[in-house]
């Protein structure tokens, strides 16, 4: 039988099973092998043991919610709850010995880079205290470079939950025809290298009248019950198109298609209810005498 070879991230590993012998260490090479007389379909566990320094990000959820605005504005805003799930910190947590020894916080995530498309706009990053102020936002050629740094680095087993919005113009991503509308968008976007998603909720808001909705996703999703949205100066309310999916990684960075059809007619009737609310009114407040 050949040799079997296990690859690690580090330099550092060493077998815990006893048994599968015999084997060689290199670097970050396990060399097992070569075997003789072994039987047909026979198998046996291996356990190897390792130090891996690097921080593991994963996402827990997400809630990304696209309000599309037949104004020419769409508005993506997504709530995002995220877990170191590396080794946990054992211990007590000093900030001042942290920044004093830039060895004590190897594995600890400091800071991740966020992408969005190129026109992104009115960017905002906040928690439940407010204004997330440690961000950069760097305008590239084909998107937006955005690092995001927490408020606390986070370390193994620690979490943070946090919003992130922006606005892009709806020519980019909704075509007409007629009464005919396209809707594409990407169904996630880049949150950080190697993502992993746990689970993804999407909610899309259409304008106001909008009916005959068509949803085409790139990949399998599990829908959920359509739902209706209300604000300021709406009578029937915005449907919200809602679905989600689980185990989503980077390969999965693809664009739905959301086809529905919305009579432009419909665009007066906010403006409309406008006007007739502000017309002043005409009280008689004459005295008559009915003696």
């Amino acid at each position: 039988m050949p040799q079997t070879y296990v690859f690690l991230h580090t330099s550092y590993g060493k077998q815990r099973k006893k048994n599968a012998k015999p084997f060689a260490v290199s670097s970050n090479k396990l060399s097992f092998g070569p075997f003789e007389n072994i039987g047909a379909l026979s198998e046996e566990e291996l356990v190897v043991h390792y130090e891996n320094q690097s921080p593991f990000l994963t996402v827990n959820t997400l809630e990304r919610t696209i309000e599309v605005s037949h104004w020419g504005n769409i508005a993506v805003k997504e709530a995002i709850q995220m877990t170191h799930s590396g080794a946990k910190l054992k211990g007590s947590f000093s900030r001042y010995d942290f920044q004093k020894d830039g060895r004590s916080g190897q594995s600890a995530v400091k800071s991740y880079k966020t992408y969005l498309p190129a026109s992104a706009n009115g960017v905002y990053y906040r928690d439940t205290n407010g204004n997330i102020s440690t961000s950069n936002m760097n305008l590239m050629r084909d998107f937006v470079d955005l690092d995001l740094r927490p408020r606390f680095p986070l370390f193994g087993g620690w979490k943070t939950q946090y919003t992130l919005g922006y606005n892009v113009p709806s020519y980019e991503y909704l075509f007409s025809s007629g009464n005919k509308y396209v809707l594409k968008m990407h169904l996630i976007d880049h949150i950080h290298d190697n993502m992993s998603i746990d689970e993804a909720v999407i909610n899309i808001i259409l304008p106001e009248g909008s009916t005959n909705i068509e949803l085409v996703t790139p990949y399998s999703v599990k829908r959920h019950q359509n739902d209706l949205m209300y604000t300021y100066l709406d009578t029937v309310g915005r449907p919200v198109i809602s679905f989600s999916k689980q185990n989503l990684v980077e390969n999965h960075i693809s664009d739905f298609t959301l086809k529905y059809s919305f009579s432009k007619m419909s665009l007066l009737q906010e403006p409309l209810s406008v006007y007739y609310i502000s017309l002043p009114q005409r009280l008689e407040l004459s005295i008559t005498n009915n003696l």
